[in-house]
């Protein structure tokens, strides 16, 4: 875990027997979450430009899509897409997130699109999600059932269901994540385990 994730309660989950590494599996797959333009584009409601964490994540993700592509495993997408134009097919969520607009069908701001060296290949599996899980009301978690996936490196830009855009609260998520239910690991761990091939 990264010296930039410890905080007070560190050594209290420590010692409380939490926070422990699960390692990794025989089986990884990359997860790539919600990778599109609107993030990174001067001027869209849900631009990250001025945040330096955020300015380089493209750079990072890219640097472990090329690790998946030469360990050959399997790489997932998740995309968000809206259908009506009204914006019922996004529930509640319209009402608190008016940005939610730049995934509608024909929105004619290109948003939505994939950056450029992040894209998905043929062969890779991509969940289309109307809320924040990839895998609620998705076959994402069949799916890497069915590969036998057992180890799942997840990066892309929205954390704990909202655009994280200050280090504090990303750090809180990671923390939590870490102490939990994940292992956060640094791009160079990620990339040295994607490329060994099952």
């Amino acid at each position: 875990m990264s010296s930039d994730l410890l905080h007070a309660s560190s050594t209290s989950y420590a010692r409380s027997g939490f926070s422990n590494r699960m390692g990794w599996g025989k089986r990884p797959a990359l997860l790539i979450i919600d990778v599109c333009k609107a993030y990174w584009t001067e001027g869209s409601p849900l631009s990250l430009l001025g945040n330096k964490a955020a300015e380089a994540a493209p750079d990072s993700m890219r640097h472990l899509l090329s690790a998946a592509r030469e360990g050959e495993v399997p790489v997932a997408w998740s995309e968000v897409k809206y259908l009506r134009p009204d914006m019922a097919d996004a529930g509640l969520f319209w009402l608190k997130a008016k940005p939610l607009d730049v995934w509608l069908k024909g929105d004619t701001r290109g948003l939505a699109n994939y950056m450029d060296g992040l894209e998905p290949a043929v062969e890779d599996t991509v969940v289309v999600k109307k809320y924040a899980s990839a895998f609620f009301g998705t076959t994402l978690a069949s799916e890497l059932q069915t590969l036998n996936v057992d180890t799942l490196v997840i990066c892309g830009v929205v954390g704990s269901a909202c655009g994280d855009r200050t280090a504090e609260i990303q750090n809180a998520n990671l923390f939590d994540l870490d102490a939990k239910y994940a292992d956060v690991v640094s791009e160079e761990e990620a990339m040295e385990n994607l490329r060994k091939k099952w």
